[in-house]
Parts: structure tokens; sequence; C-alpha cells
């Protein structure tokens, strides 16, 4: 079981220890640090372990970012933490930022993705988004295209 809750300063290193391998380019902790202090943005992270009468601290398993533009969403980033992934993690994380867009208004929410990324493509299309239009060599490192996907609220 996950609980989610908002991304403060002290998560930021394990946030960047998550996105070193998930993400290429990763952020930088200043960028980071004021995506958390951004009042259009939704930063939040889920954490796994933390069971009522256990001396265990929850750990950070995956964090995302969705930023308000206008009366769309665009999902910035989301990653899980490698020996958590297919655990339901990046699923309470899109559930958490889908309501965080339905209560702040907004019409519809779009992220692009990786097209070799299948498994994620995967995972948005389950929670409803759809392929809208390509951008040609939109990621670095390695080059590569990206699918843009867009989910109506």
């Amino acid at each position: 079981m996950y609980s989610i809750r908002n991304a403060t300063e002290e998560d930021i290193p394990g946030i960047l220890q998550i996105e070193r391998e998930a993400i290429s380019p990763p952020w930088t902790h200043g960028t980071l640090l004021s995506e958390i202090y951004r009042e259009d943005s939704f930063f939040a992270i889920t954490e796994h372990g933390a069971l009522p009468l256990t001396a265990h601290e929850p750990q950070l398993s995956g964090f995302v970012i969705l930023r308000q533009m206008g009366d769309e969403g665009e999902l910035l980033q989301i990653a899980v933490d490698k020996a958590m992934r297919r655990r339901g993690a990046a699923d309470a994380l899109i559930v958490a930022a889908l309501l965080y867009a339905g209560d702040n208004a907004l019409k519809s929410v779009f992220l692009e993705v990786r097209k070799s990324n299948e498994a994620a493509i995967a995972l948005y299309k389950k929670h409803g988004f759809e392929s809208v239009r390509t951008r040609k060599d939109y990621y670095i490192n390695p080059v590569e295209d990206a699918a843009v996907m867009a989910r109506d609220l």
C-alpha cells in the first residue's frame, strides 16, 4: 500500500536518485526545489513500507510533477524506484495527479513520452491517455521522438 503526500525539500535527494535511473537528462536539485514552491504545480511522492506497529520509516517509492498551464495540466515527470516498479506506485501517482487536475478545474492533461517506452505508454493508456501527435527528436541521450498523449477530464 502506498501513501501519497506533497514533496518537501528533504525528499529531493531520494527524488534525484530515482531520477538518475529513470529520466534522461535528470533535473537538477535547484529545478526540483523551485518546483516544490510553485503555486501552479502538483509535486507529490509516494512512500511504501510504513507499518503502524513497526520502527521502519517509509521509503520513497516514486514521484510525480504536474503543472497547471491555463485550463490544462502537463505531466512533467513521473518516475518510480527501479525496485518498486510494477507494484502499483505509478498507478497511485497518476491517480493522485488526475484528482489534483480535476479538483483544480483543469479540462485536460497532456504529457510527452519516449516512443520506445512501451511500459509507460501502456500505463498512460490504462489511465485514459491517447496518443495525439509526435514530437520529432524531442529527447536527447539518446535522441528519440516523443509521443504526445492527452486525456480529457
